[in-house]
């Protein structure tokens, strides 16, 4: 094998230095208690988020999501790296990649944030639902739980599994249609993963218990051997985890009695 080859089918070392520089954000923030002040539930304490509470908590889930997403992406990355060798400025097609999933999921954060405004109003204005904020999180737990066994589920996950078919038919040349192509890879991903993320928004983007348990979990449901086995039995304890939150809120980790 060439030279060449060997640098056509490595990924680009900014790649894993994104992802962990993430990560030392991610704990950095949480040892400092910085990544707290962006809770949803700190953020309406006040009914309406400031603009630097906006801010801070876009910063906070743009590190999140690229710690916990982009590993499950690097084998694509790796295959669109090696597919577009031969083109012009192969880091700029790289970015431009990584910008499409990278996006899909910031939109996904801001309509979470939004969701979670209304929510809150609704348990403002719900006394009996305002008594127990815990039955949110169950109700978000037991979503996520059944969503693992839903055929949008399996249908997303079945893409994500197979990057090469994915890219033989969506690649084109050019900086747009690598955009394009990313976008279209962080829909499939958002596809399967959006439930489980929606559990982690709800625990708050400071929690790096949830963040590397469930970043482990997405990772292996798309790239393990194992990965359709372990999405369901991940089902079955998000359901059973919503029934214990619902019923025995007292026996549940604190951080799920937050209002999501």
């Amino acid at each position: 094998m060439t030279t060449t080859t060997v640098e056509r089918r490595r990924l680009p070392v900014a790649v894993p230095i994104a992802i962990a520089l993430a990560w030392a954000a991610a704990v950095a923030a949480h040892a400092t208690g910085v990544a707290g002040r962006f809770h949803h539930d700190v953020l309406f304490a006040d009914d309406t988020p400031g603009l630097v509470g906006v801010g801070g908590y876009a910063l906070a889930w743009t590190v999140m999501v690229t710690a916990m997403m982009l590993p499950s992406a690097v084998p694509l990355l790796r295959l669109f790296v090696e597919t577009s060798a031969g083109q012009a400025r192969r880091g700029r097609l790289l970015a431009c990649f990584a910008a499409g999933y990278l996006a899909v999921w910031l939109v996904f954060g801001w309509a979470a944030l939004v969701f979670d405004g209304g929510v809150h109003q609704a348990v403002d204005a719900l006394p009996w639902l305002a008594a127990r904020p815990w039955l949110v999180g169950a109700a978000t737990l037991g979503l996520a739980g059944a969503f693992q066994f839903s055929t949008l589920k399996d249908r997303c996950l079945t893409e994500c599994r197979h990057p090469a078919a994915y890219l033989l038919r969506h690649y084109r040349r050019g900086p747009r249609n690598a955009f394009r192509l990313g976008w279209g890879h962080g829909l499939y991903c958002l596809g399967c993963c959006w439930a489980l993320m929606l559990v982690m928004f709800a625990v708050g983007v400071s929690d790096l218990r949830w963040m590397a348990a469930l970043a482990g979990l997405m990772a292996y449901e798309k790239l393990g051997r194992r990965g359709p086995a372990v999405a369901a039995a991940a089902g079955v304890a998000a359901l059973a985890l919503a029934a214990l939150a619902a019923l025995h809120p007292a026996w549940v980790p604190p951080v799920l009695g937050h209002q999501a």
